[in-house]
């Protein structure tokens, strides 16, 4: 019988092949214009998982994007994973820092480089993978399903409806995660929190129309200066977010536990070099890690108004328009805070403006147990494929359904992701290492072996 390694050698361009036939729809959720390819992706992922093993698999709609639902039942005795992914990613704009088509996965360096290559279906593509191994050689000891969503870029706003009505469709024991990362090379890692999230857009609006700004500069309130300086205003000299009530519902961490989560290899001068950055900023009172991991922040994910086209037009302009997010700890509630900054933020709003905020979606933190038997038998998987224990760690970013996985199907989720800082998701030039791709799928069919003699 082959072992993981061995199968992974004989079939990696196979592999490869088929992960780039996914990459290569631009499965944008956010845009209107890729609808199309929204389906496209859910189809091949429903060809891609039934010749991988499953019993059945189904596109399923909901009120926005379609998922993919697929499983093999073995024996209802036997214990059951729901793996979660997604297949939609984010805008690839702007395309021209990419140095290739993002669209069009190249390897150079040991690395996939294109959208999506690590968030979410280079990571998801593993599952399905280790799944493939495990099947073929007669090596499956659970029962498996997959739920692949196309919303988790903007929120997974139609999910939590779709688990309500198919509860019994995915019920299991835990839900197992690649959409996170790892430390650092040869670090194994499994995130134990996520940080919630709230999103608005806001639009603050002076005069009815574009003015001349040579006849009415200085008698007429400019937007652009007004909303930065309410921008600039929600945030004080020592990184603390201003907005009244923001953080009541916070819950401090133990001296204790921040002793444990500092014994993490942290490295500030390789961060810094990383990202570009000659000094950090954040919270006073916290490390980095702590500042992404069990505080909130808030930050302007973009800002516009007024004439940006080639040339000069001396306007001053109607309106301007910044999109916000924070990102919340667990305990900290996504619409309380929403509705906490509206208020504030209408309120700093100068008579000479028109201040309009939309609440786009958010989400709550979440904590994985680390005693819970799937997250041994994740942490056994890891020692086995890296010789090493992984580190517990919580992350600061948000996946939204997470939180509504345990409230509504009542199973914890463990997040063993394998990603890396550098691998620049969210931004061009997005990429995935080979070697942690091949890692992630050996590792994964190691979980498998483990959370079934977790549960004899």
């Amino acid at each position: 019988m082959l072992d993981i390694k061995q199968y992974i050698d004989e079939n990696r361009d196979r592999f490869l092949d088929e992960l780039f036939e996914l990459i290569r729809i631009p499965s944008i959720s956010s845009e209107a214009a890729h609808k199309e390819d929204m389906y496209r992706a859910a189809a091949k992922w429903k060809e891609l998982l039934l010749k991988a093993g499953v019993d059945k698999a189904e596109v399923m709609e909901t009120e926005g994007h379609p998922v993919v639902f697929a499983e093999k039942i073995l024996d209802e005795r036997l214990p059951t994973v729901l793996v979660y992914g997604h297949m939609d990613v984010m805008p690839a704009d702007p395309l021209e820092l990419w140095n290739t088509d993002p669209f069009e996965p190249v390897i150079k360096d040991g690395k996939i480089w294109a959208r999506g290559a690590d968030d979410d279906k280079g990571q998801s593509f593993m599952h399905l993978k280790a799944f493939e191994y495990l099947v073929r050689t007669g090596q499956l000891k659970a029962n498996v399903k997959f739920l692949i969503e196309g919303e988790e870029e903007i929120g997974s706003e139609h999910l939590p409806q779709f688990c309500e009505e198919h509860k019994d469709l995915l019920k299991g024991d835990v839900i197992l995660v690649s959409d996170t990362s790892m430390l650092a090379p040869g670090v194994p890692t499994i995130t134990t929190g996520l940080r919630g999230l709230a999103y608005w857009e806001v639009e603050v609006t002076g005069p009815d129309r574009d003015l001349h700004s040579g006849l009415y500069g200085g008698a007429v309130a400019n937007p652009i200066f007004v909303l930065s300086k309410m921008i600039a205003g929600l945030m004080d000299e020592a990184g603390h977010i201003t907005i009244p009530g923001f953080y009541d519902d916070v819950l401090e961490v133990s001296p204790e536990e921040r002793a444990l989560m500092a014994k993490a290899p942290f490295d500030e001068e390789d961060y810094k070099k990383a990202i570009g950055v000659k000094a950090l900023h954040g919270e006073v009172g916290f490390t980095t890690p702590e500042r992404t991991g069990i505080r909130p922040s808030f930050d302007v994910c973009g800002i516009w108004g007024g004439h940006t086209g080639e040339g000069a037009k001396t306007i001053l302009p109607s309106k301007a328009h910044a999109k916000l997010s924070a990102r919340l700890v667990p305990n900290q509630d996504h619409k309380k805070i929403a509705q906490q900054f509206q208020d504030y933020f209408q309120s700093i709003a100068p008579e000479s403006v028109h201040v309009k905020v939309s609440y786009l979606h958010g989400g709550y933190g979440y904590v994985c147990p680390i005693d819970m038997p799937a997250y041994q038998a994740a942490e056994k998987a890891c020692l086995q494929s890296f010789g090493k224990a992984p580190v517990p760690v919580r992350s600061g970013g948000s996946i939204p359904i997470i939180s509504s996985f345990e409230q509504i199907l009542g199973m914890k989720s463990v997040l063993m992701g394998f990603g890396l800082s550098s691998d620049a998701i969210h931004s061009p030039n997005e990429n995935y290492p080979l070697d942690q791709f091949f890692k992630g799928i050996e590792t994964i069919t190691y979980f498998y072996k483990y959370f079934a003699q977790e549960h004899k």
